[in-house]
């Protein structure tokens, strides 16, 4: 199948939905997927964002941006709490977090009229250990990329060629993806881990995760852009700017960003 069948398809899926809300994150994937739905169905499709301690603000103000760009209706769902099974952190948190996340999409697009859910998972997604997959699944989740096969190559070439500005933003994942897997989340944890993400764009760094561990900020930058870290101000200006946060300790990752990085104590046990 090539990219032109690939758009057809996906056309044709969401054709056949009906009234449609999309899952928005302002990310590239949930973006190309909101604008293909308005442009196929028009005011039948809907974008729904949660706003939570888990998504940093500057996204959630970006997705504002976004789906005015697109023209589609955007409707926001303030939770500011979280859920203890969350905050316990367990190498199921995932799948506890999308439960809950879109249980309030659901409940939304319901009390909208909107008779399907739909997110933005692709082919790729199912490459790593993404237990989020198992709760979209129980709630009827529908997930039209991946089913009309595209992966993260093919929605960031088709996002170029409509114009959208996410077609080269870097890959981004919840703020609790950053503490490792036993290490209870916190509002406060989730905001120093805010703080010092923010900072480190400001620097101009591209794609980069700052992991917290417990009080240890471990930096990771795509290992094009870890150079820059041979510069001895930089290293003592970032130092001191992630203990104003609150870390004890700054550390750099000598192997750079890896998405998922997290997830390897899951497959040594």
């Amino acid at each position: 199948m090539n990219e032109t069948e690939k758009l057809i398809k996906l056309k044709h899926i969401i054709n056949e939905f009906g009234r449609t809300a999309v899952a928005f994150s302002g990310g590239v994937d949930s973006t190309f997927l909101a604008k293909v739905c308005h442009d196929t169905i028009g005011e039948n499709a809907v974008a729904i964002t949660l706003v939570s301690p888990m998504n940093p603000k500057s996204e959630i103000d970006h997705s504002i941006k976004l789906a005015a760009s697109i023209g589609i209706r955007h409707i926001l769902i303030d939770d500011n709490n979280i859920d203890e099974t969350v905050a316990m952190n367990d190498v199921e948190r995932c799948y506890h977090c999308k439960k809950i996340e879109f249980s309030s999409i659901m409940e939304k697009a319901a009390e909208l009229n909107f008779t399907v859910v739909l997110d933005g998972s692709n082919i790729d997604d199912l490459s790593d250990y993404r237990p989020g997959k198992k709760a979209l699944d129980e709630l009827g989740i529908r997930s039209p990329l991946r089913d009309a096969g595209m992966t993260k190559k093919d929605i960031r070439d088709y996002s170029r060629e409509l114009g959208l500005e996410t077609w080269d933003k870097p890959a981004l994942a919840c703020l609790a993806s950053r503490i490792p897997y036993g290490e209870r989340i916190t509002i406060e944890s989730l905001s120093r881990v805010e703080k010092a993400e923010e900072y480190m764009r400001d620097l101009g760094f591209r794609q980069f995760r700052v992991r917290s561990h417990n009080d240890i900020a471990r930096i990771e930058v795509s290992p094009d852009e870890r150079s820059r870290f041979f510069n001895t101000s930089m290293m003592d200006e970032i130092a001191s700017t992630m203990k104003s946060f609150g870390f004890t300790y700054a550390a750099l990752d000598l192997e750079g960003y890896n998405t998922g990085s997290m997830n390897r104590v899951i497959s040594k046990k």
